[in-house]
């Protein structure tokens, strides 16, 4: 070998195996590998002669980078608070608008002793058990004692009990990482997001995988499965191997089917390839999974993805004036289409061969209606006062039928409606824990029959489907997004993607916005041309938002769109929907 090349393998081990040292425990976000190895730097000192109050700021805006153990914030504590300090809980996550207000601030030839009280609001924090994001709504009132050291500069002697992290550092030092899990019949892959430290880079891909091997989040769980098996672990650590792969080396797999193998391979594909670019190689005991691949990429494996979006000759329905109508406005042909059912609201299958109406039957009572798109519906035996707009279950093979479309009885109760060989019959969800929020004005199954979203009293609610061995299906640990923005002003939603949601507020400065699955991200659409309040919103993956409000129809293909106006002509009470 030649010096130069003895030199370059030698510098190359020995960066591998520093590497193994560097500690990686800490909570949570992805990021590319590509960005390389994150380089270790000194904790940057607090200036001299800072006061009590700027002290306290510097040292919240630091806890935000939890490198090293938190040396970054560990600069701004005496000695003995560095000991002391708790930072083995994952972070509470703050409003950035924070304050640090004086109390008890006398001469400084006192004790020499302050109190400083952290203030703000507290957006949400890191599961400890999962790394998944929970929204928090409250106030954060927290005592930080301060004291001189022994060159007579202010450090914090007594720290809060916890991490408190800006939002904005917490964006800067963690990010989103989504891993996949099948929906219950192994039909559909499922994102379920994470948050995972950035720093370092190259350990992200080990880390993620350590999470897909736990499984699900602790929400989530009941609603999604694996097919990687319990108890399986990683024989080494998830690395690029010298051709550049990304290498997935699984021990404890067990004796598994080819076809449970194909599961395992999808999931652990899907899931690094937002954090990898580089060609996946999954192996067990060393060994390729699969005889028949070595390496993969996300176009490689089968995730079921088409089964969640409208077919594309599915462009949308609107109705109006008990009617319904194609977006383009031409007329659906059948009952449904001629005023015959006096609908109040409607829903079109995933697959756009059966159609649910709810129509009015007399002085304040509905039903609801099943049946093919161009036919007669059959009425459901189901008295109601009110229902909410029907939304469908996937069937979970392609072009089947589906054979369950739920609503909400009287703004409280959830309804299934199944096909049987006697027709369709109405089975009860147990939704007690999203009743407790007020009553359910809309709700909307996503198109991979994992989750649901709501809006209940006003708020906006997502809450995980969990379908028993006995039939029975329960809506579990539901969760309030954005309660301090959007409150109690939600008024239509829809799915954009499996972990995307469109909402419309009452809001004028927010009138319709897009929201992740867990709250933590949201933007507004462009607010040109449109008329507070958006009575009406739907969307679809890959296809352009649509929205009703006074003055009419309108679409837009991403937040930063201008709303288009549609050529069909709309009133304010019109419900526009797509497939699902």
């Amino acid at each position: 070998m030649r010096p130069r090349q003895a030199l370059l393998a030698l510098l190359v081990l020995l960066t591998a195996s520093g590497c193994a040292a560097i500690p990686t425990a800490t909570s949570p976000i992805a990021v590319n590998t590509s960005a390389g190895r994150a380089t270790k730097t000194a904790a940057i000192q607090p200036a001299r002669d800072i006061d009590p109050l700027t002290l306290v700021r510097e040292f919240v805006n630091a806890t935000a980078d939890p490198e090293d153990g938190y040396a970054a914030a560990k600069a701004y504590l005496t000695d003995a608070a560095k000991e002391s300090w708790n930072t083995r809980s994952t972070p509470t996550i703050i409003d950035p608008t924070f304050n640090t207000v004086p109390t008890g601030l006398g001469a400084e030839d006192d004790d020499g002793a302050r109190t400083v009280l952290l203030q703000g609001k507290k957006v949400g924090r890191l599961q400890l058990e999962d790394n998944s994001f929970v929204e928090l709504v409250g106030n954060v009132d927290t005592a930080i004692g301060v004291a001189r050291d022994a060159d007579g500069q202010w450090r914090i002697s007594q720290p809060p009990d916890g991490i408190y992290v800006p939002q904005g550092g917490f964006n800067q030092h963690y990010r989103r990482v989504t891993l996949f899990f099948w929906n219950s019949d192994f039909s559909v892959l499922v994102p379920d997001p994470r948050y995972v430290v950035v720093a370092p880079s190259t350990s992200i891909p080990y880390r993620v995988t350590q999470l897909l091997l736990k499984g699900p989040a602790v929400a989530l769980r009941g609603a999604l499965v694996s097919a990687v098996p319990n108890g399986a672990e990683q024989r080494n650590n998830t690395t690029e191997a010298d051709d550049g792969a990304l290498e997935v080396d699984l021990t404890k797999v067990g004796d598994i089917t080819a076809a449970v193998r194909r599961k395992v391979v999808a999931q652990v594909v899907k899931s690094l390839t937002g954090v990898s670019s580089s060609r996946i190689r999954v192996l067990v005991e060393g060994q390729p999974i699969l005889a028949e691949r070595e390496e993969w990429r996300s176009a490689d494996v089968d995730t079921g993805e088409a089964l969640t979006a409208p077919g594309a000759g599915l462009t949308g329905m609107l109705l109006t004036g008990g009617r319904l109508r194609r977006v383009n406005g031409e007329q659906v042909a059948g009952p449904a289409g001629t005023g015959e059912y006096q609908a109040v609201s409607a829903a079109q299958s995933l697959d756009g061969n059966r159609l649910a109406v709810v129509g009015r039957v007399g002085e304040g009572s509905v039903r609801l209606r099943v049946g093919g798109v161009n036919d007669g519906l059959g009425q459901v035996d189901l008295a109601a006062t009110s229902m909410t707009r029907p939304t469908w279950v996937p069937s979970g093979q392609q072009d089947e039928p589906s054979g369950e479309v739920w609503t909400v009885v009287d703004r409280t109760n959830v309804v299934r409606v199944v096909a049987t060989d006697t027709g369709w019959t109405a089975r009860t969800v147990n939704a007690s824990e999203l009743a407790l929020h007020g009553p359910i004005t809309e709700l909307r199954l996503s198109r991979d029959g994992t989750r649901v979203a709501a809006v209940a009293g006003g708020r906006l609610l997502v809450a995980a489907v969990v379908r028993g061995q006995d039939s029975a299906v329960t809506l579990r640990s539901p969760r309030n997004l954005q309660p301090s923005l959007v409150g109690a002003t939600a008024l239509s939603l829809d799915w954009l993607a499996q972990d995307v949601l469109v909402v419309s507020t009452s809001l004028a400065s927010w009138p319709i916005a897009k929201i992740t699955v867990d709250g933590l991200g949201i933007e507004r659409y462009n607010t040109s041309n449109l008329t507070a309040p958006v009575t009406s919103v739907t969307a679809a993956p890959g296809r352009n938002v649509l929205a009703v409000d006074q003055s009419g129809l309108w679409s837009a293909g991403d937040v930063a769109d201008v709303w288009r106006a549609s050529p069909t002509e709309v009133d304010r009470a019109t419900q526009v929907f797509y497939p699902g």
